[in-house]
């Protein structure tokens, strides 16, 4: 395999060598493919090239909040190779794509060489406990407006796309508020012009005037999972 051939960012920072013993297979994602659920052997890791999934926490009452986002970075399932055995969270896409994925043996035999593989699956791991921490700070900080900009750039970024096919009520899980809340935040967005939505989609109108809007959250999210291939830092050294 050639890594030019790859989008995926990890894919694309391996050699040859690796991606020959990882043994590679395509895999397409359908809108709302269950990638992972609570309690699910986790048997294989998957490597987005296009689309976007979400890893969800459930609670009791059948809600849900997201507490993380998957893209063309992404290694879905890297817990795995640190000795998790089962999925606590539920991972699905919300916007259809497809990538790659590889059976979690010959992802934890390459892990233990201490090699490239490793190096890079233990930065993306950094990269997003930032984005999760960031994140949690975004949520107890700042107001739903500044949240929900933030959402949809790094949904945007992750994606490459700037239109999403998504419900005020989803949205609402997502980020962990009321659809009422959401719904007075999307027409401020709507107001200044950066957005435009009907029933059931959204689409980015100006990422510029999006991101002067969002919180500082935003790019220093941006900033790590864009870049985590090319950190050096000690947990990686």
């Amino acid at each position: 395999m050639r890594t030019s051939n790859f989008k995926n960012t990890l894919l694309k920072a391996l050699g040859g060598d690796i991606l020959e013993r990882l043994r590679l297979q395509p895999v397409k994602f359908g809108l709302k493919h269950e990638i992972e659920n609570p309690g699910d052997l986790i048997d294989h890791l998957y490597f987005l090239e296009e689309g976007m999934a979400s890893m969800t926490t459930s609670f009791k009452d059948g809600s849900q909040v997201e507490v993380g986002m998957f893209g063309y970075e992404s290694v879905i399932g890297v817990s795995a190779l640190m000795g998790t055995k089962k999925s606590l969270n539920r991972i699905y896409t919300q916007i259809a794509g497809h990538g790659y994925t590889c059976q979690v043996e010959d992802a934890r035999r390459e892990f233990r060489l201490g090699g490239h593989f490793q190096s890079l699956a233990l930065r993306y791991v950094q990269a997003q406990l930032v984005q999760a921490m960031q994140s949690a700070g975004c949520n107890a900080k700042h107001n739903f407006e500044q949240r929900l900009a933030r959402w949809l750039l790094i949904c945007a970024d992750r994606a490459h796309v700037d239109t999403f096919k998504i419900s005020h009520e989803f949205l609402a899980d997502m980020l962990g508020g009321r659809r009422p809340t959401i719904s007075t935040a999307a027409g401020i967005l709507k107001q200044k012009g950066l957005i435009e939505y009907t029933r059931g989609e959204i689409r980015i109108l100006d990422i510029p005037g999006l991101t002067k809007t969002s919180c500082e959250c935003y790019l220093i999210i941006k900033d790590y999972l864009d870049n985590y291939a090319k950190f050096d830092t000690a947990i990686t050294m």
